[in-house]
């Protein structure tokens, strides 16, 4: 991926935790390969720790190195790449310091890119204090999640950026969307006659989506108390996978063909009724346990977090998509922090065979499946049943394998690197678009509501476990289980 695009890139948080381990070194990775950054591109990172540019590039060499390429760092493209950053110290609660970034960024050429690496009540104050020194001209403004606590108060952060930023300058930006296995999904579907014909409900039974932590809150506390598994993961990294996953085939790869057809498949999410959420969601909360051997602490003793909280840790849901491809096809959504291993995948759950002259193992569930892991390793495995060698037909599973790092030596690249190359060369495809993020605000609002108003405490797990049993539970009424259980 070659690009003559000239670029400023603004990262505001920049000696914050997510610029240190994934923004920074993607960038540096940019660089390293050669050709994918203009040589004109420059990168200014705004905080107020630092006293001083000298000061901020210690600080980059102390946090950032150890976070960059999985194979070792190249000394001299990192000092070529500390040569592209410049600093502005800036209080972000003084709109009149933002004179000092637009004196450091006036010379500087190309598009400009302004990354909010920050919390989401700095994201209108931020863009407000940028319109006021005139630099949301010939820029693009990049948000993380959260984009707020509630539909509400998304469509508050939504309205207040959209009078500054008109949409197609506005980059939502969700990893998950940038990790290759996703983009090898639409690449399996849309370009192989192999797998378009099988995927809908006449031919699968069930999917699963999982994204698993072994980490606890970390230092988090504070902020995920207040925030939860729900609207920390599900609103937007399980419906946004679930969106690519069922989606119908776009015209072309253009960003709002392909935007278009996600959010179809949101608005027609079957909606929760409050009756029946103990059904269809399951809420834990991790308690003290052990990962790997390893003792640690029940969430309420984390620091930062009350001690009697009831905010979710865990979540699990079966949902439905109302429309011709997938009626009456169960979707399994499930994220924890403290289980048994870190694991991000895509389960697909073909139909059994309906009748098999081969004995009762050709018709078990797992004989045919597609698993398409997204972290740790990055792979897209095909499993079917076959003859073991020997006499008579003794059937065993067996698996076509795509893993990316053996088949392609070279080009890999991280969600972040991927994202952010797609920002300062305009392509929007694998971003968020307002109109997605509120159908997902609107789906998950009654779970949100029934949780915070029902006076139960989440269902306790012990740390290293797969979560609360009703998680396992809610699978089995449906004829099936996690595909951990299985194995």
């Amino acid at each position: 991926m070659q690009t003559d695009s000239s670029f400023t890139f603004v990262l505001f948080g920049g000696t914050g935790d997510l610029s240190m381990r994934k923004i920074l070194p993607a960038l540096y990775e940019a660089h390293r390969a050669g050709g994918m950054l203009a040589e004109s591109g420059r990168i200014v990172a705004v905080a107020r720790h630092a006293e001083d540019r000298d000061g901020y590039l210690q600080w980059v060499n102390e946090n950032v190195k150890s976070h960059v390429s999985k194979n070792g760092l190249d000394e001299a493209a990192w000092a070529s790449f500390l040569k592209r950053i410049d600093y502005v110290k800036l209080d972000l609660g003084k709109p009149e310091d933002f004179a000092l970034l637009r004196d450091a960024v006036s010379g500087l050429p190309g598009i400009r890119v302004f990354y909010l690496a920050t919390g989401p009540s700095l994201f209108v104050p931020i863009c407000r204090a940028l319109a006021s020194v005139g630099l949301n001209e010939n820029a693009r403004i990049v948000l993380e999640k959260p984009l707020g606590y509630d539909l509400k108060s998304s469509n508050a952060i939504n309205d207040a950026v959209g009078e500054i930023f008109a949409e197609e300058q506005i980059y939502r930006i969700d990893h998950y969307l940038g990790k290759e296995p996703v983009q090898n999904l639409l690449a399996l579907r849309f370009g192989n006659a192999l797998f378009e014909p099988l995927w809908r409900r006449e031919w699968v039974e069930s999917i699963q989506i999982t994204i698993a932590e072994e980490l606890g809150v970390e230092a988090r506390g504070d902020f995920y108390d207040n925030t939860g598994a729900l609207r920390d993961m599900v609103q937007n990294h399980l419906l946004q996978l679930l969106s690519i996953v069922a989606m119908e085939p776009p015209h072309s790869m253009d960003s709002d063909s392909v935007r278009d057809e996600k959010l179809r498949v949101l608005r027609a999410l079957k909606p929760v009724d409050e009756r029946d959420i103990g059904k269809v969601a399951v809420r834990g909360q991790y308690h003290a346990g052990g990962i790997r051997g390893t003792p640690v602490p029940g969430y309420a003793t984390e620091p930062g977090v009350k001690k009697d909280s009831t905010t979710e840790t865990f979540v699990a849901l079966k949902v439905e998509i109302e429309n011709w491809r997938w009626a009456g096809v169960p979707f399994f959504l499930r994220t924890g922090k403290r289980l048994a291993d870190r694991v991000a995948e895509i389960v697909v759950n073909f139909r059994p065979v309906p009748h098999s002259a081969l004995g009762s193992p050709a018709l078990r569930p797992g004989a045919n499946r597609l698993v398409i892991r997204l972290q740790p390793n990055e792979t897209i495995r095909l499993y079917c049943l076959a003859k073991q060698p020997g006499e008579g037909m003794n059937l065993a599973s067996v698996h076509l394998d795509l893993a990316f790092d053996q088949f392609f030596r070279e080009g890999q690249m991280e969600a972040y690197q991927r994202l952010l190359l797609d920002v300062i060369n305009g392509r929007l495809a694998l971003f968020v678009r307002r109109d997605e993020q509120e159908a997902a605000w609107r789906w998950v609002e009654p779970i949100l509501n029934e949780w915070s108003s029902a006076n139960r405490p989440p269902k306790p797990y012990a740390a290293g476990t797969w979560g609360p049993a009703a998680s396992s539970a809610m699978l089995a009424q449906h004829g099936t289980c996690w595909l951990e259980e299985e194995n």
